[in-house]
């Protein structure tokens, strides 16, 4: 069966984005981006809230038709072109590229779409990915930590309520200062 693997980068101090949704101090450099197009390049669909999916739209469709865009960045618009995709959202009414929108995360069909072959689920956005939480979905957590603080913003991980135990399975640091630190979850759920 396959994982939904949630992927943010968050600051050090545990925001994903500042309080005027600024991602500006993201530090992704050719090394970090090619490990990211490396991992997603295998998954099996992205899954999305409107939002991340609007501005992924907004900027990956042509991104290498840009000259000054070479290399990783490049590479990816052609992985997030061809790559299935999931929105969730109760007022998207169309989507372009590759793109299914549900309406609703229910928990069954999420469960039969892991039973289907391919690669791992890879999900982003902190508002759908604290509804996969709450829900008990989320199977791997890839947090990549960059080494900023910038003091306020949106939490990466608002409260559920629900307490998830998390085993280590990785941790890797980039010439950059980021750092992955990439759990699994355990317990009675996991696996489902």
């Amino acid at each position: 069966m396959r994982k939904i693997v949630m992927m943010m980068s968050v600051s050090l101090d545990g925001y994903f984005e500042g309080p005027e949704r600024q991602i500006d101090w993201h530090r992704v450099d050719d090394e970090l981006h090619r490990h990211l197009n490396d991992h997603l390049r295998t998954a099996g669909a992205f899954l999305s809230g409107r939002t991340t999916y609007e501005l992924m739209a907004s900027v990956w469709p042509t991104a290498d038709a840009d000259p000054a865009n070479t290399g990783p960045v490049a590479e990816f618009a052609g992985i997030w072109r061809d790559m299935p995709k999931i929105v969730f959202s109760r007022t998207l009414e169309e989507a372009g590229w590759n793109t299914t929108i549900l309406r609703e995360v229910v928990v069954e069909d999420m469960v039969a779409l892991k039973s289907r072959p391919g690669g791992e689920l890879v999900l982003g956005g902190a508002e759908l990915a604290a509804s996969f939480r709450r829900l008990d979905l989320i199977d791997e957590y890839r947090i990549y930590v960059h080494p900023v603080l910038i003091g306020r913003g949106r939490s990466a991980f608002p409260v559920t309520g629900r307490t998830s135990d998390l085993r280590l399975l990785e941790n890797r640091s980039f010439g950059n200062g980021v750092v992955l630190l990439r759990y699994e979850r355990t317990g009675a759920a996991a696996g489902r």
